[in-house]
């Protein structure tokens, strides 16, 4: 049998298959080129910045943090306050002050941030300067990063979130209820009283 001659302006079956293959090639080279917006959400923080909820819950927390770290009495001053207790001036960047008190330490900031701590909250989270809101966003990312929001929420200041940021903040009580870097450190009855205390004043 011969073949039929093709239409004028038909395309012949080959060239079909040609365009379709074509066509899918460069779509799927389109997908490796181009994340899925979930795939970006899950993978970076270019998107948006993230900003944590302060919710009563995390403010006790954070003022609980304050309050072992020795910087909550000094009310706003508490965010200017280096490590052994001196002040420094501008808000716009963690000021990596060294200072030699009974340990060497540049900690700075209401939750004491070392450099490279807040270097990568900062980051992370996309903080811009060092003022009281970047430092009580940072502190939460500290929180989170450490597995325990979600806990803290839940269930409050327990033992075992204490324990658990105790890793993050020297003067936090292990399980065994001393400081995980062998400095001063809350009870975790003294933490336990004052958060619940806090809470209650901030509930109202």
């Amino acid at each position: 049998m011969g073949l039929l001659p093709h239409r004028r302006g038909q395309a012949s079956p080959a060239t079909t298959a040609a365009a379709t293959a074509l066509g899918l090639l460069l779509l799927a080279v389109s997908a490796l080129a181009s994340p899925s917006e979930g795939g970006q959400r899950r993978a970076g923080t270019t998107l948006e910045q993230r900003q944590y909820a302060i919710t009563p819950e995390r403010q006790a927390l954070l003022n609980t943090i304050r309050y072992a770290e020795g910087t909550w009495t000094q009310g706003g001053e508490g965010y200017r306050t280096l490590y052994g207790g001196g002040r420094f001036g501008s808000l716009d960047r963690h000021p990596e002050i060294v200072v030699q008190k009974r340990y060497r330490s540049a900690a700075a900031g209401a939750y004491q941030f070392l450099p490279a701590t807040w270097s990568e909250a900062a980051e992370r989270l996309q903080l811009r300067s060092f003022d009281p809101h970047s430092q009580d966003q940072a502190a939460l990312y500290l929180v989170d990063r450490r597995g325990v929001l979600e806990q803290l929420d839940r269930l409050g200041l327990t033992r075992e979130v204490m324990a658990v940021l105790a890793r993050e903040w020297a003067s936090f009580p292990s399980h065994q209820g001393a400081s995980a870097y062998g400095q001063p450190v809350k009870t975790p009855d003294e933490l336990a009283r004052f958060y619940r205390d806090n809470l209650a004043s901030l509930r109202g």
